[in-house]
């Protein structure tokens, strides 16, 4: 029997099919009879019954989805629908960054524990963004400082040399400055980012490594399920596919199935059905990514995988024993 999946994702109209994971995964979903859904999370709402979860609800359509570039997707008439009653699965896709508009609505989602299976799991989300979950994994991680003071900063920078500084919660390789050995312009870019963002910033060595490729490897319900190795565009040092970089096949360093079969059973007991993490150079963690994860296309498109059945697989199994 199948599914009925509500994707809470952005507008279906602006998606590049040829890359977008969370199209990947709804095309897989219909493949297996699954009836889907799609919402913008600005539609989510609670509204209180006198029960402890309330009544979550979104403005909700139905949609066919088909891999034909600018008619991608047919969608029926929008109404309003009962997270609980009206769906089995709700898939939490929309892009980051990750803000309180974001952890406000993992914890609405949240309160369908028991009843709606959301992937990945809404409290786990919150309590696991990229660049603060890997902290749990230092051992694995190059020098990092987590920082707001420019006294503080510039100390490292003066430790460590040449520095990448980028948002504690930023996401697509978006805002992340190389400061030369020599520290110039460290202090204006911290004003900046201070002026910016009021969380405290990373901080960590330049890894000349990332010439060797920077690798994302996804992980369903804690096992690889495959890997490409992303490298920098031309005059760039980010390999972020959405910032010009290229990717190519690759398969796993010792030290990188070390770092999976490290977290792989943490990411299982936290319900993190979909991660993708990254590795540069081979052996050194930058991230841990669940709030959106992306990469799957690439990865079947070298490997002739079906990741996205694999994900589904996952979420079924779970589905079935909540």
């Amino acid at each position: 029997m199948g599914l009925r999946v509500a994707v809470q994702m952005d507008p279906l109209e602006s998606i590049n099919i040829a890359g977008d994971s969370s199209f990947a995964l709804m095309l897989a979903a219909q493949a297996r009879g699954h009836e889907v859904w799609h919402y913008d999370v600005a539609s989510l709402a609670y509204e209180s019954d006198g029960s402890p979860m309330g009544k979550i609800t979104a403005h909700a359509a139905p949609v066919t989805v088909r891999r034909e570039a600018g008619n991608h997707f047919t969608a029926g008439e929008r109404r309003k629908i009962d997270l609980a009653r009206d769906i089995d699965v709700v898939l939490m896709r929309q892009d980051p960054p990750f803000h309180l508009g974001y952890i406000s609505a993992a914890f609405l989602l949240d309160r369908l524990k028991g009843t709606t299976l959301v992937v990945n799991d809404p409290r786990e989300v919150v309590n696991a963004p990229e660049k603060m979950f890997v902290l749990d994994y230092a051992r694995f991680m190059p020098p990092t400082l987590v920082a707001r003071s420019i006294d503080d900063i510039r100390e490292f920078q003066k430790k460590h040399g040449s520095v990448v500084v980028k948002p504690l919660h930023g996401n697509g390789g978006k805002a992340i400055f190389r400061i030369d050995a020599e520290g110039t312009n460290l202090s204006a870019l911290s004003e900046v980012f201070n002026q910016t963002w009021p969380e405290p910033h990373m901080i960590q060595p330049f890894l000349p490594e990332v010439a060797e490729g920077d690798k994302r490897i996804v992980l369903v319900d804690g096992e690889v399920a495959g890997a490409i190795n992303r490298f920098p565009g031309e005059g760039e040092f980010r390999s972020n596919l959405a910032q010009g970089g290229h990717a190519e096949a690759t398969q796993l360093s010792e030290r990188e199935q070390e770092i999976c079969d490290a977290m792989g059973p943490e990411l299982k007991r936290r319900g993190l059905v979909f991660v993708g993490i990254d590795v540069i150079g081979g052996k050194y963690l930058t991230e841990i990514n669940v709030t959106s994860p992306t990469g799957i296309i690439a990865i079947d498109r070298f490997n002739g995988t079906d990741t996205p059945g694999l994900i589904w697989d996952a979420i079924e199994r779970r589905q079935a024993n909540q």
